[in-house]
C-alpha cells in the first residue's frame, strides 16, 4: 500500500482554518465595538505567547508530559524502529522520547517535519509486540507527515483565545465606547461564548478525522493495518484496567495520545478521538481490501 495524499484531510484542514479565521474577523469587529481596546490588546499579547509556544511546542510538550529524550544506546530497538519507519515514510528522523508511565500510550509533537518528536510510555513498550509497536509509531509519524500538529496548534490557539475572552469579557466589556456599560458586558460575553463553542466543535471534528487519516497513513507506512488494530485493542484494554488516579494525572494531554483516556457518553461526545472500536473496524476493513480476503 503506497502513501497517498489525504485530500479529505487537507480539505478539512483548509475549511477549518478558513472558518476559524472568518469567525475571528467578525469576532474582532464585534468585540472591539463593545469592549474597546482591552480585549484586542489581550489577544495580541496572548498571540505573542502562543507564537513562542508554537516554535517551542516539541520541547514544551515533552517537558509537560515528563518525557525524556533517549539515545540509541538506551533504547536501541526503539530507535531502530523509528529509523526504519521514518525512512519508509520519507521523513527526517524525529526526536525519540520515553515517558516513565504505566499508562500505555504514545504521541507526536512539533511544529513541522524537521522539528518533530515521538514519545512512547514505558507501559506501551512493555505491552505491545514489535509489529504492534511499529503500527503505533507509524501512526504518530503519519501525524507528522500530515502536518497535523501545526494545524492543530493554530486551531487550538484560536479556540483558546475565545475561551480566555469569555473569562475576561466581564472585566473588559464595561469599558466599551459609548457608555454601553452592562449591555457591553453582556454582548462581549455572549459573542465570546458563541465563538468559543463554534471553535471548539470545529477543532474536535478536525481532530477526530485526523486520527482516521493517521491510521490509514500507518497502514501505508507499515503495510500492516492489522498490527495497529491489534495495538489499539490492547491499549484500550490496558487503559481500562488502570486506576482512575493514574489516568487523571495525564488526562490534560488527551488530544496528543493515540487513544483518549476519558470514557463515558459525555467523554465520547466531546472527545478529540473517534471511538476505538470504529478505528479498529476500519483498519480490519482496510486489511481485507489489501489482502483480498
Amino acid at each position: 500500500m503506497d502513501w497517498k495524499p489525504d485530500w479529505g484531510l487537507r480539505a478539512r484542514m483548509f475549511l477549518t482554518m478558513f472558518l476559524l479565521f472568518a469567525l475571528y474577523i467578525v469576532f474582532a469587529g464585534v468585540i472591539t465595538e463593545y469592549a474597546g481596546g482591552g480585549l484586542p490588546l489581550f489577544a495580541v499579547l496572548f498571540g505573542g505567547m502562543s507564537l513562542v509556544q508554537y516554535y517551542f511546542s516539541d520541547t514544551l510538550t515533552l517537558r509537560t508530559m515528563g518525557a525524556r529524550t533517549v539515545s540509541p544506546a538506551e533504547y536501541p530497538d526503539l530507535h531502530r524502529s523509528v529509523d526504519r519507519l521514518s525512512q519508509q515514510a520519507d521523513l527526517p528522523k524525529p526526536t525519540v522520547a520515553v515517558i516513565d508511565s504505566r499508562v500505555p500510550n504514545a504521541f507526536a509533537t512539533g511544529r513541522n517535519q524537521r522539528n518533530a518528536a515521538v514519545a512512547v510510555t514505558t507501559g506501551l513498550l512493555s505491552t505491545l509486540s514489535r509489529e504492534e509497536l511499529d503500527g503505533v509509531l507509524a501512526h504518530e509519524l503519519a501525524h507528522v507527515k500530515n502536518r497535523d500538529m501545526m494545524v492543530m496548534t493554530i486551531a487550538s490557539f484560536l479556540s483558546t483565545v475565545a475561551f480566555m475572552m469569555v473569562r475576561w469579557g466581564a472585566l473588559f466589556g464595561g469599558r466599551g465606547r459609548g457608555g454601553r456599560g452592562g449591555g457591553g458586558i453582556v454582548v462581549a460575553i455572549l459573542v465570546s461564548l458563541v465563538v468559543w463553542i463554534v471553535s471548539y466543535l470545529l477543532v474536535r471534528a478536525l481532530s477526530r478525522y485526523r486520527e482516521y487519516a493517521a491510521d490509514r497513513g500507518a497502514a501505508a507506512i507499515t503495510g500492516n493495518p492489522a498490527a495497529l488494530a491489534s495495538a489499539l485493542g490492547k491499549i484500550a484494554g490496558e487503559v481500562d484496567r488502570i486506576p482512575d488516579r493514574d489516568l487523571r494525572e495525564e488526562a490534560e494531554m488527551n488530544a496528543f495520545f493515540i487513544i483518549p483516556l476519558k470514557s463515558g457518553v459525555v467523554g465520547r461526545l466531546f472527545s478529540t478521538h473517534p471511538p476505538t472500536e470504529e478505528r479498529i473496524e476500519r483498519l480490519r476493513q482496510l486489511e481485507r481490501e489489501m489482502t483480498g480476503v
